[in-house]
Formats: structure tokens, C-alpha cells, sequence
């Protein structure tokens, strides 16, 4: 019965498509059929009787439910903090900062939950300077950058508040005509109870209704349901699909919203960090539930799932809102986990602006300099990293953020990670994934991962949000199990490591077919018994000394 509601509302994280994978698939070896990654075989044979060390994750996302039954076991949880005495016990600057910390919130316990998207913002920052600009021509050079970029901002902002709104306003009619064409095909059959089958059967002729009705009720008619049934699961989908329209009215497309004074930092202070509170599951953690799950679930516990590293603890940093991260929030972030003990920070956000990329660029600077090794999903646009904005990468940019590259240096303690499908040949890659051949590093299972959510339960999603910390979890295992080895290493060995692959697929997001080399800098898919093979016959380095907390 739910089935239609997922149906109207899909979106690159939600599983939507007929074909099925088992809900271990990423975890089986190659040869098991699927383009999995080996874990199980690595832990079975390389990895069997090895000594390990804990391993700190820091999963910057949206918030963790800390509670959950396989999650709980393996949250961090800071040494030097005494729970709820409203003290700064460890001197780090935050209090009660138990399992990590909340950087969108304010310090009487309030969240940011929806908030707009970096275009907007960007918008409503250039409106008042350029929006009765004149002539155009007789703006200084920088002004004029600024004005073009306001006026492709100003299009794409306007354009999707009145696509919402036409849209919002076509529920109704769609909820009524789907009612009728629902009856209809309930007098024809001659029953208030319909079934995939009657539907089949049924001749619709010419007329709209019937035929509209014989289009779309197969899609979610399992099990028989009646006519008052089948309106409840509809009214449910419409009113989705309506508060999703009105959130990108309210939130994301909003230049009037200023979530800022939620969390009542000084938002043109770029470098303040001591804002926010202890609250690291935030009023939806979903996304970064699942997310920490596929790292650090716990393993061989009879519960649930298995996570891809079994000797880990997970740092909640929430800082990813319902709408984009802001660049102040993903630097304090990453200096929070850095100076806390993690030697991993798994990033499943981005967008196609940044406000102060200056600043994000300092703390991926700060976490090299700590050896700390950073991990970030590409995008779910199907668009090319190599020539479209994606934020935050690794160039240092001196730039604002704009879409104009140089050619300047490149973290080396990231990876960058597309999103794989189960299925190989021309599907090899996720239709929605972003690629890149310079901008891109590797590409991992994306698709239909299933894994924890709030409240014990568990969903397949999918998107490069889920390849990246597949990653971070085979990274997690490297540095566990071979702690000599550093951030630069570690990276080298998973790009090095992958199965290089010589399948011709399909670009993401169209139908033309290209070697699939050609969408990454490394050409392959993680394969975490090749790393492992790898990191045993790699000599580790001295690696700098660094807080560490488990």
C-alpha cells in the first residue's frame, strides 16, 4: 500500500527501480555475481586472527540516532566528558559533547532543520547590490563576475519558486481526477475491490479516466484493496508530494530565511567555532543514520546489518540541514573531528556553490596536517566534476567558490567517490551519479544499500551519500589494522587497489556509451581484499602525533 507514496516521491536516495539486489550485495565478492566490495571474503581470509586497533570515524552528516540497537555499541564516546553536569570537562571548548557535536543548532537546544540552498543564498546576498543594475557594461571586473553570477542564481531560484508553486497548486486536481478515474474502474469491474488483475483485464477504450486508472494502479496494487483504501494511500502521496513543494517554497528556494538566528553565532565571522550544542541526533537523522550504519553497524551482533569496519567508533557532527551545508558549519566540523581523535571524516553532502570555500579549504589543510584522511560522495546531478561546481573538493582555490578552476594543488588526504550499481555491463555506474575523470577518484556500491535508520529500523537508499562511507569503511579497516599506515597511504592504496574495469556503459544521466576508465582517476571500484592485499605489503610512515580520543 505504501508503494505509490514511494513512487510519487522518489528521489535519488530512495530505491524505486523493479530489479533487486540482496540486501548484502555490496559485502559479497565479485565473483558472487555482484559488484560488491569483499568484505566478508577479507575478513575470512586476510583479515582472520589479525590484531586490530579502534578506529574514530567522524560522521559529519545530518545527525545519528545514537540509540539505535546496531549503532550504539559503536558510538564514540569522549573520555574526558562527564554526561550532562553542563561543564567543559576536557577543556575542547564544547560542553557535554558526549558522542560528537551539533554545529546547527543553538544553545538553548533548538535545531536548524530545513534551511535554504547555497543558490539561494547567494541570491538574496547579490539581490540588493545588482537586482536594478541598469547597465551592466559599465561595471568594474568585479562586479561584473558578481552580476553574472547573481543573475544565474536569480533564474534558477525564481524559476524553481514558480515550478513549486504551479505544482502545489496541481495536487488537488490530480488527487481529484485520480478519485474519479478510482471509481470508474471500480463500476466497470463491478467491485469496490480491485485487484492488480481486474485492473489488467479491464478495457479502458478512449476514455482519459479509464485509462489513466489501467496506467497507474498496477504500480501499487500488491495485495487487493478497496476504492476508500486505495483514495487514503493517494491523499497520503499527494500530501507528500505537496509538503515537498511547500519546503522548497519555505526553505530551500527561500531568500528571506536567515536560520542564523537559530543558532545565534556570528555568521560573518568565518573562523568562530564555539557555537551550537550537544544534540548530535537533530530533529531528522535519517540520512546520517544510515550513512554511520554502512561505516560502523555493528558486526556479527545477530542484529540488523553488518558494517563494512569492525573495530570502529562513530563521531556524530551534525551539520547538514534539510536544504546545503554551510561552509562555516563544514569547517568547524572537520576541525572538531580532527581535534578529537578522528582519523577518518566521512562528508555524504554537497552543492553546486560555496559561499567561503577559503575557509573549508584552511580545515581540509588543518586535517592533512593531522593526518586525517577525508571522504566525500561526489553527487547525485549525473553531471561532470571535471567542468561543473562541486562543493567542497579538494583544490585549494583561492577563489569564492565559483565554478572557475585552476589548476592548483589537491588535497592529498581525500577521496572523492562515485556511486556503483549492482548490476554490470552497461549499468555498471548509478544513473545519477556524478563522474569525473580528474575530480572523481573511485567509484563504490551506491545502489540499494540497505541499512540502519531512526528508530531500529533499517531501508535500502541509495545515492553516492551511501558509496562514500563504503569507502570510509574500508579505509577504516586499513587504518585499523595497519595503523602505520597514513592518510596519503591509505589513499593510494584504495585507488590503486580497485578492479579496474573494461566495461563500455552508460554516462550517468544519458544513454551514450563510454568506457567506464574514463569516469574516475583511477578507472576502478573499491575492492577492499585487493586493498588489504595492498596494505600488507605496504611499509607504513611516521605519522604525526595527534590528540586521540576513543
Amino acid at each position: 500500500m505504501k508503494k505509490l507514496l514511494t513512487l510519487l516521491l522518489a528521489s535519488a536516495c530512495y530505491v524505486t527501480m523493479s530489479a533487486q539486489a540482496p540486501n548484502d550485495w555490496y559485502h559479497q565478492d565479485p565473483a558472487d555475481g555482484f559488484n560488491g566490495v569483499s568484505i566478508d571474503k577479507t575478513y575470512n581470509t586476510l583479515l582472520k586472527g589479525r590484531a586490530s586497533q579502534t578506529v574514530v570515524v567522524a560522521i559529519i552528516d545530518s545527525g545519528m540516532d545514537i540509540e539505535h540497537e546496531d549503532l550504539a555499541d559503536n558510538m564514540w564516546v569522549n573520555p574526558g566528558e562527564i554526561p550532562g553536569n553542563g561543564i567543559d570537562d576536557d577543556n575542547n571548548g564544547y560542553i557535554d559533547d558526549i558522542h560528537g557535536w551539533n554545529f546547527i543548532g543553538g544553545r538553548d537546544g533548538s535545531h536548524v532543520g530545513g534551511d535554504n540552498l547555497e543558490v539561494t543564498r547567494q541570491y538574496a546576498l547579490y539581490r540588493g547590490k545588482y537586482d536594478k543594475v541598469s547597465d551592466p557594461a559599465a561595471l568594474n571586473k568585479e562586479d561584473k563576475v558578481n552580476y553574472d553570477k547573481f543573475l544565474i542564481c536569480q533564474a534558477e531560484v525564481e524559476d524553481a519558486r514558480t515550478k513549486a508553486t504551479s505544482r502545489i497548486a496541481r495536487m488537488d486536481s490530480t488527487e481529484m481526477e485520480l478519485g474519479m478515474s478510482i471509481d470508474m474502474a471500480a463500476n466497470l469491474i463491478g467491485s469496490d475491490t480491485i485487484t492488480s488483475e481486474a485492473i489488467s483485464a479491464m478495457e479502458a477504450g478512449e476514455d482519459q479516466k479509464l485509462v489513466m486508472a489501467k496506467r497507474v494502479l498496477p504500480q501499487f496494487l500488491a495485495e487487493p484493496m478497496t476504492t476508500s483504501e486505495i483514495k487514503a494511500v493517494l491523499k497520503e502521496a499527494i500530501n507528500g508530494q505537496k509538503a515537498y513543494y511547500q519546503s522548497q517554497l519555505d526553505y530551500h528556494y527561500n531568500p528571506e530565511l536567515n536560520t542564523r538566528d537559530i543558532v545565534g553565532d556570528d555568521y560573518s565571522n568565518s573562523r568562530e567555532t564555539d557555537y551550537g550544542n550537544n544534540d548530535v541526533e537533530g530533529p531528522d537523522p535519517l540520512h546520517g543514520t544510515h550513512v554511520g550504519g554502512i561505516v560502523g553497524a555493528v558486526r556479527d551482533n545477530g542484529i540488523g546489518v553488518q558494517g563494512v569496519a569492525n573495530n570502529v567508533k562513530l563521531m556524530s557532527v551534525r551539520t547538514v540541514p534539510d536544504g546545503d551545508e554551510r561552509d562555516k558549519d563544514v569547517a568547524a566540523a572537520i576541525r572538531y573531528a580532527v581535534d578529537n581523535g578522528a582519523s577518518i571524516i566521512n562528508m555524504s553532502f554537497g552543492k553546486g556553490f560555496s559561499h567561503d570555500k577559503d575557509v573549508v579549504d584552511e580545515a581540509v589543510k588543518y586535517a592533512k596536517k593531522k593526518d586525517v584522511l577525508l571522504v566525500h560522495a561526489a553527487g547525485n546531478s549525473a553531471q561532470d566534476n571535471d567542468t561543473t561546481g562541486n562543493f567542497p573538493n579538494d583544490k585549494y582555490d583561492k577563489r569564492d567558490g565559483w565554478w572557475i578552476f585552476k589548476k592548483d594543488k589537491k588535497a592529498k588526504n581525500w577521496i572523492e567517490v562515485g556511486a556503483l550499481n549492482f548490476e554490470r555491463g552497461e549499468d555498471l555506474s548509478a544513473t545519477f551519479s556524478n563522474y569525473g575523470a580528474t575530480n572523481v577518484d573511485v567509484f563504490a556500491p551506491g545502489v540499494q544499500i540497505y541499512n540502519t535508520l531512526p528508530n531500529n529500523e533499517y531501508r535500502k537508499l541509495q545515492g553516492t551519500s551511501m558509496a562514500a562511507p563504503v569507502v570510509a569503511g574500508v579505509a577504516a579497516v586499513l587504518r585499523s589494522y595497519f595503523p602505520a599506515l597514513t592518510a596519503g597511504q591509505v589513499k593510494k592504496i584504495i585507488l590503486g587497489s580497485s578492479i579496474k574495469q573494461t566495461d563500455t556503459v552508460k554516462k550517468p544521466g544519458t544513454d551514450e556509451m563510454v568506457p567506464f576508465s574514463e569516469l574516475s582517476v583511477s578507472g576502478g571500484t573499491l575492492n577492499m581484499y585487493n586493498a588489504v592485499e595492498m596494505a600488507l605489503k605496504t611499509k607504513g610512515k611516521k605519522k604525526v602525533k595527534r590528540k586521540k580520543k576513543a
